[in-house]
């Protein structure tokens, strides 16, 4: 990732903003910038400029674009969090992740950006924040919901890029189901349909 730019202190004029709304407006646009761009091409000042502050702001709240982009990392696994609650069927996260294109179509923009750029040099994402959702997977196997040669790590892959399908084939989508596939109409039936499949697999 490129060299992050010296912080430097904003204005006194700029100190005396809400920090906390100031910083919300900053993540807000960062989340819109970097979910249509990705974070090679994201540009600090198209942010500020979203935000309506000055670029320095950045650098004083989050210490340039590699810490806001983690900052907007870490605000979307929080998300995943509120998304998926313990005790949630699997079926129903499901249809729940494939809903984000609907209600956060910036944040799965941004999950899927992450793998675009993704080159090996960068650190994987943790284990353990799957580590739930995986044993969940292995549980359903042990009482024979699923048949014993599904790996449950591939089968988790799979099941994710089943619900981001909308974000990432999107020119696949108009061509067979004939939908704009962003459009609440498509995502609502999508995500039905997708629950429907996960609970003919016994999820």
């Amino acid at each position: 990732m490129p060299a992050q730019n010296p912080r430097r202190s904003p204005k006194p004029q700029e100190r005396r903003r809400d920090p906390e709304r100031t910083r919300a407006l900053i993540l807000d646009a960062a989340m819109k910038e970097f979910g249509a761009h990705g974070y090679a091409g994201a540009r600090i000042s198209a942010i500020a400029a979203r935000a309506g502050v000055n670029v320095q702001l950045i650098s004083y709240y989050f210490d340039g674009k590699e810490g806001l982009y983690q900052a907007i990392s870490e605000q979307w696994q929080q998300r995943r969090g509120d998304l998926a609650p313990a005790g949630t069927p699997m079926h129903e996260q499901l249809r729940r992740y494939a809903l984000e294109a609907l209600h956060n179509p910036d944040g799965v923009r941004l999950l899927a950006w992450g793998g675009l750029e993704y080159t090996g040099a960068e650190t994987p994402a943790p284990a353990n924040q799957f580590a739930e959702t995986i044993e969940e997977l292995r549980t359903l196997q042990k009482s024979g919901a699923l048949p014993a040669e599904v790996d449950p790590s591939y089968l988790l892959v799979m099941l994710m890029a089943m619900a981001m399908a909308p974000t990432t084939l999107p020119h696949i989508i108009e061509s067979t189901c004939g939908a704009d596939p962003r459009s609440p109409e498509f995502l609502e039936r999508f995500a039905d349909q997708l629950a429907i499949v996960a609970r003919h697999l016994g999820l």
